[in-house]
């Protein structure tokens, strides 16, 4: 299958017009994020049946025509390792394409195992070898090479046919409905927006931390979260996790006690180090009760502590007859929250359809009797 590039309003507004009753749309992106907060988009590849386009939107004047077939709720897209596509698609329109199916997420359940790439589903499923030599290009580089684009292009050449082939494993298996659960979670807005008060969670070593120092860690992964987003500069360019970890710590008060944290760029120092100071100050000066706190586990009585080995046992039984790694579906603080009766990832799209109904209502079946 040949695939055109597409670098003039004319040929995209033509390519979009005869895509628009398309039922799927295969997708991928080109981007570089090395040296930005943001993702720089380089390249689009989009695949239907007998048509590939790759579409360069450093030398389109909008992408609107594209945009609005993505954002059609009649036309599923299907992407592998969604999310980061999707965040791109978010951050040109303020909204998520709706509905998609993640090629990598149905191979999970489909017991090609967790986070396969894309080239190794490709070769599991169809048996072809594809290249990997542009895996690190700069895509901004212009012009672009036509191996570049063929390499591209192969991004998206097989796509369909493995969402056309995992769609009716899904259907046979009766988890299709289950699994588009999960999809949908995908297209939540949340999950692309900006949320600068929790960023602290992504912090590495965060778990060293307890208390007051959680809550100033919050604060300074805030201000870290709102200067790279202005600056369009990558987090680590702002400040290290380390050094996040290392001033929630040790809780300097003065400039002088600044100097002493082993990361801190002078430049920082100089720049930021009063607002820094004010930032740990605050936070000190939260009342306790607003402090964050790493997730607790819930209290269990002790016969429902002892159901935990029995219903572990069943999930890896599950698992085993899917071709699933047990902790995919569960582990054991899944099973804790699930025995206290609080909501967890057991009772929603396939992990509920492939063993959390039936755990559910075996507890339920216990507390009854």
């Amino acid at each position: 299958m040949s695939h055109l590039y597409i670098v003039d309003q004319a040929a995209l507004d033509d390519f979009c017009q005869r895509i628009d009753k398309a039922p799927w749309l295969a997708i991928d992106t080109e981007f570089i994020r090395e040296q930005t907060y943001y993702p720089q988009l380089c390249l689009i590849q989009i695949a239907v049946p007998g048509q590939i386009a790759c579409i360069d939107p450093l030398a389109l004047p909008s992408l609107e025509p594209l945009l609005d077939r993505l954002h059609d709720p009649a036309i599923t897209k299907v992407l592998h390792a969604a999310h980061q596509d999707l965040e791109i698609f978010f951050h040109l329109r303020g909204a998520v394409p709706s509905p998609v199916f993640d090629t990598q997420l149905a191979a999970l359940v489909l017991g090609y195992g967790n986070q396969i790439g894309y080239a190794s589903l490709v070769q599991q499923v169809l048996g072809v070898t594809l290249a990997k030599a542009y895996t690190r290009a700069d895509w901004r580089q212009r012009p672009m090479a036509a191996e570049w684009l063929a390499y591209a292009a192969d991004d998206v050449r097989y796509l369909g046919e493995i969402y056309t082939q995992q769609l009716a494993a899904l259907r046979l298996r009766g988890w299709a409905a289950a699994l588009a659960e999960d999809f949908q979670a995908l297209t939540e807005v949340e999950r692309y927006r900006p949320q600068p008060q929790e960023q602290w969670r992504r912090v590495r070593e965060q778990n060293r931390l307890r208390g007051v120092e959680l809550a100033v860690l919050r604060a300074l992964a805030a201000w870290r979260e709102e200067q790279a987003s202005q600056n369009d500069r990558p987090r680590r360019w702002i400040l290290d996790d380390t050094v996040l970890v290392e001033l929630a710590r040790r809780l300097p008060e003065t400039l002088e006690e600044l100097r002493l944290i082993h990361g801190l760029p002078n430049t920082t120092r100089q720049r930021h180090g009063a607002t820094l100071l004010a930032l740990i100050a605050a936070a000190r000066n939260e009342a306790p009760e607003r402090w964050p706190a790493p997730p607790r586990r819930p209290r269990l009585s002790p016969k429902r502590a002892a159901e935990i080995d029995t219903l572990l046992d069943r999930v890896a039984a599950k698992a085993n007859q899917y071709g699933i790694a047990p902790h995919h579906i569960a582990d054991q603080r899944e099973i804790e929250r699930l025995l206290a009766g609080e909501d967890c990832r057991l009772l929603h799209g396939w992990r509920a359809a492939a063993v959390g109904k039936e755990l559910a209502a075996h507890i339920s079946a216990g507390r009854d009797s």
